[in-house]
């Protein structure tokens, strides 16, 4: 079993940052994705961005140039940092990872990000 465990969410201004966090129970190489995904209000959930093990990313076209994903390999966490945040950003995000090793699938709690005007 895996757990993750979201941090770093807040009310912000537009065109502020913010840093999500994601710290995983386990070593984080076990894990062959890891990703954020957000939800907001009245939308469909939608994959922000991921990351492989081979360090490869991927990200939605909205946020690509305005967050980065990454990990820290010997802290077992992995980040989202957000910058130049639009109200459009709102949303809960939610922390994700597969292991292909018994395929399992893994989830946080989620975070709640708010973007003011």
């Amino acid at each position: 079993q895996v757990q993750l465990v979201e941090s770093g969410g807040g009310l912000v201004q537009a065109g502020g940052s913010l840093r999500l966090s994601c710290a995983v129970s386990r070593n984080i190489l076990s894990l062959n994705v890891m990703g954020w995904y957000r939800q907001a209000p009245g939308k469909q959930r939608e994959l922000v961005a991921s990351l492989n093990s081979d360090d490869t990313t991927t990200y939605v076209d909205s946020v690509k140039g305005r967050f980065t994903i990454s990990r820290d390999n010997a802290k077992s966490t992995m980040f989202l940092q957000m910058n130049s945040l639009k109200p459009e950003d709102t949303a809960v995000y939610v922390c994700y990872a597969y292991r292909l090793v018994g395929r399992g699938e893994y989830w946080g709690q989620g975070t709640q990000v708010t973007v003011s005007s």
